[in-house]
């Protein structure tokens, strides 16, 4: 039985799964099977006089530069009771006997073979290969196949499971490669094409159109994702996706789905961010990664209303680590980051990778949106780490124009929660509790001004307009929420 390597994620709009696309795992004993791939078929005609791409030559040049790559690894077998007789007929007298009273042999943990397939395309003459994390994380053998159908074994000069990058190299010169292009110039709408493995079918070329940049998916923050509608199998992971002057501007690495199967959402690392971490791999061994030490969320209408923004835009500091790069430098929850050194941020989403690319110990520039004006920041970075968050506890108050029960903190549950002052919410209604508010969330501040009682926070809420943004603490994390008063 053929089973995918599937990695699941819950998303508010549906029940679909990111699929890593292209890990091809079987177990070394299942019986072959024949996948069966969609069927792809060229336009009827040309529109308005423009002539459709032909990716021929691509991939005659290029082609031979694209790898299959095939990975065996063990897995556990959990120990189980057996019969000593193995398997007796149930039609035997005794059957029934030792079914009821025979003794239990208990057979020790074992390991079982297992197969993976994936792709990689080679860019460095002298055996350097890229390729996915995931497609030869915890493999005990690896194999390059060449499209001359030569063969040999790889050593894996090291994986970022962050970003799903593996750098993999093989005894061999004058190796064909494929030029690394710039995925920038790659815009939505452009051609492009990936060249890969699906199912184990060798050097197998499927094309589309970028789809979107720079998609955020749960869990893989480091990544600005290109969404493509290129059709990306299982075996397709590690493969390159291509732009019209055969430089690779992406490596395929997931899909949305499902089914498990390709259904026109693919998802490509930009080449950049993949370089970028081979470079270190092959230096040093492994990846550092800059950090500040913020907790950031997106900025929406209601709460660019709220802050005084012009427009939806920028990454909202939720909390700052104290101690951090960014609390040294005197960043502030409530401050909106909108350039770092000079580049737009235009949501959360875009922060951390470009923090991450930053080498730590050098300083950026950052133009934050405070209190109704811009003001330049200058933040050291520092070396990126597990991030660490404060907790709250649990306990009143008129429920007022916010819709709220509160009472405050007493100085043990201050502690926890890592703040002076704040309101333990005992109950919700009317507007909080449309926002989403609940009882034993933290209210910390209004609009960016610190609250440690009840009747503080009914001054300023009948001082706000229609919006304000409420930071919150809720478990171990602090979130802005915007609450629409009417």
């Amino acid at each position: 039985m053929k089973t995918l390597a599937i990695k699941l994620t819950a998303t508010a709009a549906a029940l679909a799964a990111l699929s890593f696309g292209g890990y091809e795992a079987v177990r070394s004993m299942a019986p072959a099977h024949a996948g069966m791939l969609p069927a792809i078929t060229a336009p009827a005609s040309n529109t308005a006089g423009v002539a459709l791409p032909n990716f021929r030559s691509i991939v005659e040049r290029y082609g031979p530069a694209v790898v299959n790559i095939s990975v065996e690894g063990t897995t556990k077998t959990s120990a189980r009771g057996q019969s000593p007789l193995g398997r007796l007929d149930p039609e035997d007298p005794f059957y029934d006997f030792f079914r009821r009273f025979g003794p239990q042999l208990q057979v020790p943990q074992g390991e079982q073979i297992t197969h993976g397939l994936g792709s990689g395309f080679i860019v460095s003459p002298d055996g350097i290969v890229l390729t996915n994390a995931h497609v030869v994380a915890d493999a005990n053998h690896v194999t390059v196949k060449l499209t001359d159908k030569r063969e040999f074994s790889a050593k894996v000069i090291g994986i970022d499971k962050p970003t799903d990058i593996a750098v993999l190299r093989i005894d061999a010169h004058d190796l064909p490669t494929v030029p690394l292009g710039d995925p920038a110039s790659a815009q939505v709408g452009d051609w492009v094409l990936a060249i890969g493995s699906p199912f184990g079918f060798e050097n197998s070329v499927t094309a589309g159109i970028v789809s979107a940049k720079s998609r955020s998916l749960p869990d893989e923050g480091y990544v600005p994702f290109i969404q493509t509608d290129v059709a990306i199998n299982p075996g397709n992971s590690g493969g390159p996706l291509l732009n019209l002057n055969g430089e690779v501007v992406g490596i395929n690495s997931q899909i949305y789905s499902q089914s498990g199967g390709y259904q026109g959402l693919s998802f490509a690392i930009p080449i950049d961010v993949a370089a970028h971490v081979k470079d270190q791999l092959l230096a040093h061994g492994k990846v550092t990664r800059g950090r500040m030490g913020v907790a950031i969320q997106d900025v929406n209408q209601a709460l660019a209303e709220s802050f005084g923004l012009d427009s939806a835009r920028g990454a909202l500091i939720s909390s700052v680590e104290s101690g951090s790069p960014a609390a040294k430098a005197g960043l502030e929850a409530g401050d909106v980051i909108l350039k770092i050194d000079g580049q737009p941020v235009a949501s959360s989403a875009e922060l951390p990778p470009k923090v991450a690319a930053v080498a730590p110990g050098k300083t950026v520039k950052l133009e934050v949106w405070r209190k109704g004006k811009t003001e330049n920041v200058t933040v050291t970075v520092g070396e990126q780490k597990p991030a660490k968050v404060a907790s709250d506890d649990e306990g009143s108050a008129d429920r007022g124009r916010l819709g709220v029960a509160v009472r405050p903190l007493s100085p043990e549950e201050q502690r926890q929660a890592d703040t002076k002052g704040g309101l333990l919410v005992l109950d919700a209604s009317g507007p909080a509790a449309r926002a989403g508010i609940q009882r034993g969330d933290v209210i910390i501040s209004v609009n960016g001004r610190p609250v440690t009682g009840a009747e503080e926070l009914r001054k300023q809420l009948s001082g706000a307009g229609k919006h304000v943004a409420l930071l919150i603490q809720r478990e171990d994390a602090r979130i802005f929420v915007p609450i629409d008063l009417g």
